[in-house]
């Protein structure tokens, strides 16, 4: 891009100034580009998930000035190998609410958080075995989080964050409803992105 669009954009920080503080009732939204990175195991088969990177958006809202609630919205199709061989895909929808402790809310410079909650995964477009087999279509579990927002002005932040997400479900073979193995994604997911606050 040209010298003229960055000038632009420093001038529209410039103009602005100051940085967003978070207080009770506030909104934040982000944006981020994540890395989804399963730490997967099985009771048989030996199944494995591929890494993937997608988008994320995400929504916190500050129940009082240092406890947020957030939303983290996002959706990605993996590859499913057994003993290293492709057997299928499946698509899962992954939505998250955790509870934020925002240390320093009012940092003009940093701004780190923790965050524990429920994970409910849905799966879907499910193509296992040439449709030999299908997963549950649905898992519930515990969600960790920690990150930190990076004050750019008084509306928006640069936004880094990893979470541990618990995902698990049933492989069973569609001939005869028998499961065929017990299956736990349980991804870390590394984001980084943008944010803004309302």
């Amino acid at each position: 891009m040209g010298g003229k669009f960055w000038a632009t954009v420093a001038l529209a920080f410039a103009v602005t100034g100051g940085v967003a503080q978070a207080a009770q009732g506030d909104w934040l939204a982000r944006a981020r580009v994540i890395n989804i990175s399963p730490d997967a195991s099985s009771s048989a088969l030996n199944l494995d998930a591929s890494n993937e990177t997608t988008l994320e958006l995400d929504f916190t809202y500050f129940v009082t000035r240092n406890i947020g609630l957030e939303l983290i919205l996002a959706t990605k199709r993996h590859t499913i190998t057994s003993n290293g061989a492709g057997i299928g895909d499946v698509s899962l929808l992954p939505p998250t609410l955790t509870v934020q402790y925002h240390f320093a809310p009012d940092s003009p410079s940093f701004r780190p958080y923790v965050g524990a909650g429920i994970n409910y995964t849905r799966f879907y477009d499910i193509n296992l075995l040439n449709g030999a087999a299908t997963v549950d279509k649905s898992s519930w579990g515990g969600a960790i989080q920690l990150g930190a927002d990076f004050p750019i002005n008084k509306t928006f932040f640069i936004n880094v964050d990893v979470k541990k997400i618990w995902i698990d479900t049933d492989v069973k073979l569609i001939a005869t409803g028998a499961t065929a193995a017990n299956f736990k994604i349980n991804p870390v997911i590394f984001g980084l992105g943008v944010g803004m606050k309302f």
